[in-house]
């Protein structure tokens, strides 16, 4: 990005950077360049604040997910355009470790509970 430059998503959309696609599965298959595979990896870069304030989505920033790409909307921030905008429903999963070996999430406030 340039300078200040940010992307802040709004609605139920999260800012994705895109993992690097692989040539080769885990297992040692050997992937085509036209491959088109459904749901790609990537690490969240900035969730909207309705996202952010609502507990039914636990996403956080920094959360490595799987997303499926049918809505992303390209960001052309980066020469490798590696950013995409994505709708929370397209957000499939996300990548957790064993809550015992790292610290506790934050909490999510209610914003009833504010006022």
């Amino acid at each position: 990005m340039r300078g200040n430059d940010f992307v802040e998503p709004l609605g139920m959309r999260v800012l994705i950077r895109k993992d690097e696609s692989r040539n080769q599965t885990r297992g040692g298959i050997v992937l085509p360049d036209q491959a088109e595979i459904p749901t790609i990896t990537g690490r969240v870069v900035e969730v909207s604040l309705q996202i952010e304030r609502d507990a039914d989505f636990p996403i956080e920033k920094y959360d490595k997910v799987l997303f499926h790409p049918r809505n992303s909307i390209p960001v052309d921030f980066e020469q490798d355009n590696l950013l995409y905008v994505v709708p929370i429903e397209d957000v499939v999963a996300v990548f957790r470790r064993d809550e015992s070996a790292t610290p506790q999430r934050r909490n999510k406030t209610d914003p009833k509970e504010d006022g």
